[in-house]
């Protein structure tokens, strides 16, 4: 299942047992069916009609949304074993506390209000009539030490776009990550038909620019004065990039 595919139910219970699991991002079935009020049969028929169906999937006990698994791709630089795949719910904690650490001294807004919903929510991947996310993580020796992550807008004049957001561990720079990141974040969202993928940073953030520039990325806009830093003012820079 595409994460931005339409879904339709033909039966309201499916519907909420989808928006359950949907909005706790994995839970065992257990405590899905008491928290629905639902009897044993009916909730375990509905839950293998979604499965049948690649809506949910069931691992460990647990549910989850069933999204494609791309396959996990693996490089080597500079004599460290790096693995990108698709974050895993099980990720959360570690991620944000990637994204806190790589964003450092807040010059990277995006990214931080996504570790800040994300941590909220206690969700990673979502996918609803407003909005969809996908993670990508990159790890070494099974630890996460970076991200890109995709948002998506549901809405039809928005569709098309996604806003990104991406970051290594300042330790795990100088490797090849952010690029690998980057490149399979833009095939995902080519793949699922996306035209235009933007991001905005403060311009302080020079690091972030010249990395999305050196991409082919382009200033789009810049807006004056939008952040506010210790009494200072500073400039949106607005950058973008089509698939």
């Amino acid at each position: 299942m595409e994460l931005t595919a339409e879904l339709e139910f033909d039966h309201d219970d499916r519907r909420d047992i989808y928006d359950y699991v949907e909005s706790h991002g994995a839970v065992k079935p257990s405590k899905a069916r008491r928290a629905l009020n639902m009897e044993p049969r009916a909730f375990g028929h509905h839950v293998a009609i979604l499965k049948r169906d690649g809506v949910l999937e069931e691992s460990e006990d647990r549910l989850r949304i069933a999204y494609d698994d791309e396959a996990e791709a693996e490089f080597e630089s500079d004599g460290v074993q790096v693995t990108i795949r698709r974050a895993r719910e099980e990720d959360l904690t570690g991620l944000v506390g990637v994204i806190r650490q790589a964003i450092g001294d807040g010059t990277y807004v995006d990214a931080e209000t996504v570790a800040d919903v994300v941590d909220h929510e206690e969700v990673l991947l979502r996918h609803n009539e407003l909005h969809s996310r996908v993670f990508f993580v990159a790890t070494i020796d099974g630890e996460v030490v970076g991200w890109v992550n995709l948002t998506t807008e549901e809405t039809a004049k928005l569709d098309h776009t996604a806003k990104l957001t991406i970051g290594v561990l300042e330790e795990y720079r100088g490797h090849g990550i952010g690029s690998e990141l980057l490149e399979r974040g833009l095939e995902w969202g080519e793949d699922n038909g996306l035209e235009k993928i933007y991001n905005s940073v403060p311009d302080s953030n020079e690091a972030a620019i010249e990395f999305l520039t050196a991409h082919g990325w382009e200033t789009e806009a810049v807006r004056e004065n939008h952040y506010k830093y210790d009494g200072e003012y500073i400039d949106e820079v607005m950058l973008a990039t089509w698939l």
